[in-house]
């Protein structure tokens, strides 16, 4: 029998829709979605952390999406499973790596929609030890149900998405019917739309709270994020930079990925002018030593962060991410006493399975005993 949605619920999307009628974003209708997460996500104050580096900052906690522990990946999953939902899909293959919140949310989105789950984690992270693999994302990846693969490979995502094709020909020769969400560039970035929405999201919550903001600063990983948010600023008129932080490989190499992410998101969505290459901004300066690996610019970002606003950073994206932004604070690329906007993405479970890299460090000072 169909879920009948409250009639105030439909009341409220057909409202939505015909607003968007003549949006700028009103392309976006045109892909299938499923609703998976909390939105919108609250657009907090950080004012002691903000005065301890000079700056106003703000943070858009899409660490609050929601499903499985939430993070960004729920907004872009809901495009991904839509398009999956459209096709009459009952399984659901991703790939990412051993600590991916990729998988742990496409695991957790398709059994919020009666659907299996395959996931394939793959070899980023170098003398990953016991914790690294049973603790964090992949403790939640085994409660969700979702059946592993082992990929040895780390850095060709080509080759993955291939692996994941193979795995889907046998599942369907088994009576299946796959749905692959790809890693590789060269497909629509269908999860960028929800970063598309996000930014639309951004403009009018900061309407609402009578602030404008100098900058945005995000991780930059897949690039669907970081385009998203880029495309869909210009899409309803924002100029503010959009600063991503190189979480996984070099700024050159980012740079291209994000620019062609973003003209195809600004094709997707018929508004070609919404994206210039001359906008894409990156930097990995705090990429050092490289992806899912801790220096000491993510450990005092990590430390400020929580000990200034308990505001909670995972290692691997907004531990960067955060570094980043400091680092640009005090090289001065981003002016004191601007008003700066931290995307925060999520990615909170890692903290656990960093746990053994972060322990020592956090416990240099022995506990008091108890009087």
């Amino acid at each position: 029998m169909p879920v009948r949605r409250p009639i105030e619920r439909l009341t409220r999307e057909s409202s939505r829709a015909r607003r968007r009628m003549s949006s700028p974003l009103a392309a976006v209708d045109r892909f299938a979605r499923v609703r998976l997460g909390h939105a919108p996500t609250p657009l907090d104050a950080a004012p002691r952390l903000g005065a301890a580096l000079g700056v106003e900052l703000w943070v858009k906690r899409d660490d609050c999406t929601g499903l499985a522990l939430g993070g960004n990946k729920v907004r872009q999953l809901e495009f991904h499973l839509g398009a999956a939902q459209a096709r009459g899909a009952d399984t659901v293959l991703v790939t990412g790596a051993v600590q991916s919140n990729l998988v742990r949310v496409a695991a957790a989105g398709a059994r919020r929609l009666g659907m299996d789950a395959h996931i394939q984690l793959e070899e980023r992270v170098d003398e990953a030890g016991d914790l690294y693999r049973d603790s964090g994302n992949l403790l939640v990846d085994r409660l969700l149900g979702a059946t592993l693969h082992s990929f040895p490979v780390g850095e060709d995502e080509a080759a993955a998405d291939a692996a994941l094709e193979r795995l889907a020909r046998a599942l369907a020769g088994e009576g299946r019917r796959p749905y692959v969400i790809h890693s590789a560039p060269g497909r629509p970035p269908l999860g960028g739309l929800g970063y598309v929405l996000a930014a639309d999201e951004i403009v009018t919550q900061a309407a609402a709270l009578g602030v404008g903001f100098d900058a945005v600063v995000c991780a930059s990983g897949s690039a669907a994020t970081h385009a998203g948010v880029l495309v869909g600023l210009r899409a309803v008129g924002g100029t503010m930079p959009v600063r991503g932080i190189c979480v996984r490989r070099d700024a050159r190499r980012q740079g291209a990925r994000v620019a062609g992410a973003a003209a195809a998101l600004a094709a997707m969505i018929e508004r070609p002018s919404a994206f210039d290459e001359g906008d894409v901004d990156v930097s990995d300066a705090v990429l050092a030593p490289g992806y899912g690996r801790l220096n000491d610019a993510v450990r005092e970002a990590l430390e400020m962060a929580a000990r200034h606003e308990a505001l909670l950073l995972d290692p691997v994206y907004t531990g960067k991410a955060m570094a980043g932004l400091i680092a640009h604070v005090r090289s001065g690329r981003i002016a004191a006493g601007s008003r700066v906007l931290f995307l925060h993405t999520g990615g909170l479970p890692a903290i656990f399975a960093y746990a053994d890299r972060l322990g020592p460090w956090l416990s240099k000072a022995p506990w008091p005993p108890a009087r």
